[in-house]
């Protein structure tokens, strides 16, 4: 098959490049992964479905991928910047448990998260706790050129940077609008790379350092994790459009300041867009929050949503609604429905092939690859797919067609059936087996063309959130609502 050349957006350029790897067949990617003080929402999941998708494209195109995703268990304050508390010790003392414990609790609920979606594992899940002495070495490598120390802790002077702020264009977005003031900084954008416990204060996770005992700052953990994995430069950061505006900034200023060069220490920075919710439940801060879990206990599949992310492009906002979320939930049955009748006809096992040989009878696999080689264009993907099903090509042909496309979008396409789809709701009053049974008296009654009977078992499902899908074109027998 012809290969197109992946053209990706760099943020800091704020154009499409071509992308070279620093070493010819590899693909290095930094993720900027979750602070675990509580449960991941939706929107945070968009960031890992996108760079999901970005790994598995690196990976469609021959590069052998080393991926790493940390996990922020300090450092992180409530405001972002400088100011506030930080979110894990913050976490801590409101429910009266050990900040381990707490970093424990929610970084498996992250990977339980990042499993429903279908995520692939990273080749390192770094942990900031595991690299404070790191931090610290590379702090007293910066901290005579491009620091000072105030009571409070050890600050990075960007004045000391070249074009400090250009990732965010903070001159002209109003990017520095965030940073809280802090007493003695000299520069409104200077920001903590060690923090001092005040004193008369003990902090569950405090470290002795030259500047005193305290805790990293939040944005020291990134420069450094991603020079020890990856190795500066590497070729990809990615992370969602918040940290465009000051988290990666100041990785940037710290990679400049530690390597004495304009580099940022990843060739390109991508930046996925928002989810909009609109009633306000992307909020952690709002009870009963939008997180994957809430999704399922209403019956939806988690790869649904993972299906609905790929139906925006990733540096557009994507407007999360419970009816768009329906509507890509009947889309994956579709898929799922024909791709088991296919199955079924074929007897069909997925194996390798030679996927130039395949792109010489299937025009779509060389389509699918103009369409994620086109900074990852998903939505043109789709369709790309939703294709294969109507043109009339051989059954093995266009199972091997879904099977290598499913590899960049991940939807499970090959392992999943109906009846995975059909998940019951939390607050449901019949268990599956309860309503199949249900069913199959309905069709006795239907059969002996008894059609009260079989009208009285509809209603008294459908009392119970049971719609019955009569003539379904998708061979859906019923659905929770």
């Amino acid at each position: 098959m012809t290969t197109t050349p992946l053209r990706l957006f760099n943020s800091l350029t704020r154009q499409l490049e071509t992308f070279q790897p620093v070493h010819a067949g590899e693909a290095r990617v930094y993720s900027c992964g979750p602070t675990v003080y509580n449960y991941p929402h939706i929107g945070n999941m968009r960031a890992y479905v996108f760079a999901d998708v970005l790994g598995r494209t690196l990976s469609w195109k021959g590069y052998a991928l080393t991926h790493v995703i940390n996990i922020t268990d300090v450092g992180h304050l409530t405001d972002d910047a400088d100011a506030g508390e930080d979110k894990l010790e913050k976490a801590a003392a409101e429910k009266a448990q050990s900040i381990w414990d707490i970093a424990k609790h929610y970084t498996e609920a992250y990977w339980a998260d990042v499993k429903a979606l279908n995520i692939r594992q990273p080749a390192h899940w770094s942990i900031a706790t595991d690299y404070v002495p790191q931090m610290i070495a590379f702090a007293e490598s910066i901290a005579a050129k491009h620091c000072y120390e105030l009571d409070s802790g050890l600050y990075f002077d960007v004045s000391t940077v070249a074009d400090y702020g250009r990732l965010a264009r903070a001159k002209t977005d109003e990017g520095e609008g965030r940073i809280e003031a802090v007493e003695g900084k000299r520069n409104a954008a200077d920001f903590a790379i060690w923090r001092k416990t005040p004193p008369g204060e003990t902090r569950q996770m405090e470290w002795d350092s030259p500047w005193g005992k305290g805790a990293p700052g939040w944005h020291l953990e990134c420069s450094v994790m991603g020079e020890a994995l990856l190795g500066f430069p590497f070729d990809i950061h990615t992370g969602g459009i918040d940290h465009r505006e000051i988290h990666h900034p100041n990785e940037i200023a710290q990679n400049q300041a530690h390597t004495c060069s304009d580099r940022s220490g990843a060739n390109i920075w991508m930046h996925n867009n928002f989810l909009v919710e609109r009633s306000g439940k992307m909020s952690k801060s709002s009870g009963e929050f939008l997180r994957l879990q809430l999704l399922i206990d209403k019956g939806y599949h988690p790869l649904a949503y993972r299906l609905m992310c790929l139906q925006a492009h990733y540096r557009s906002e994507l407007e999360f609604s419970w009816e768009g979320l329906g509507a890509a939930l009947t889309r994956l049955k579709r898929w799922i429905y024909l791709f088991e009748n296919f199955r079924e006809k074929s007897q069909y096992k997925c194996q390798e092939h030679d996927r130039t040989e395949l792109a010489r009878r299937v025009n779509q696999i060389n389509e699918f690859d103009d369409a994620i080689s086109d900074d990852l264009n998903t939505p043109k993907a789709l369709v790309i797919m939703d294709a294969l099903y109507r043109i009339g090509y051989n059954i093995e042909d266009t199972l091997d067609s879904l099977s290598y496309m499913d590899s960049v979008l991940g939807l499970h396409l090959l392992d999943l059936s109906r009846t995975d789809l059909r998940i019951r709701p939390k607050d449901s009053q019949l268990t599956e087996a309860e309503v199949e049974d249900a069913l199959n008296r309905r069709r006795d009654a239907r059969a002996a063309k008894d059609f009260a009977r079989s009208d009285a078992i509809r209603d008294e499902l459908a009392a119970k959130g049971v719609e019955v899908m009569d003539g379904d074109p998708l061979g859906w027998d019923w659905k929770l609502g």
